[in-house]
Formats: structure tokens, sequence, C-alpha cells
């Protein structure tokens, strides 16, 4: 095993053929999906909006081989992804992520201002 890096891989998709059992448990669930509940973690986050129930996006905090990088934690999160929302019945297509790799990432301080 090399060196690990730790990647925050955001992962979207559409609902797609939602038994109606699913869709009202879903607007039922809506607040607690809401973006005010978003955060990354390894198990994920899902959020999406209730009107109209359409899209969702998934956050998920992989730590694997940097070597491997950005593709397998997004191949990684997007299996994940699957995993959980078959789990709950959900139906979905099209899943794309958007990966970060938080060892790599140039953070830009502010000079403190002057008064």
């Amino acid at each position: 095993m090399g060196e690990q890096h730790t990647y925050r891989v955001i992962v979207r998709g559409t609902w797609d053929g939602l038994s109606e059992e699913a869709r009202e448990r879903l607007l039922a669930e809506a607040a607690e999906h809401s973006m005010a509940s978003m955060r990354f973690c390894e198990e994920g986050s899902l959020s999406y909006e209730p009107a109209p129930l359409k899209h969702f996006s998934m956050r998920y905090v992989v730590v694997s081989d940097a070597a491997d990088g950005e593709e397998m934690a997004g191949a990684i999160a997007e299996d994940r992804a699957e995993t959980a929302l078959r789990e709950l019945g959900y139906g979905f297509r099209g899943l794309k992520s958007t990966v970060t790799d938080l060892d790599t990432m140039k953070i830009n301080f502010k000079p403190a201002s002057r008064r």
C-alpha cells in the first residue's frame, strides 16, 4: 500500500423509476436531507430538494492510494452511492462525481487587514 490521500467526492444523479413508496419516503424525509444537512463523511450524506423531486447529491470522504488518483476515488464513491441507493430502494440514473484531493489542494490565506 502506497501513500494515502484523502478525497472529498460529490456524487450527483437523477432520481429515476421511483416507486410511490420511495417517493413518499423521500418527501417525508426531505427536511433531514436539506442543504443545511450536507456534510462529507465516509458513509455518505444524501441531499436533495423535495420540489421538484428530480436530482440528488451524495457527499463522501474517500481515503485511497495516491497513485490510484482522483479517478479511483470517484469510482469508489459512485460504487458506495449505488450500493446505498439500491439498499434504500431508490431508483436513480446518471451518476457523476466531482473529486477534490485534500492533500494537494492549495489554500490561499488572506493577509491580515491593517487598521
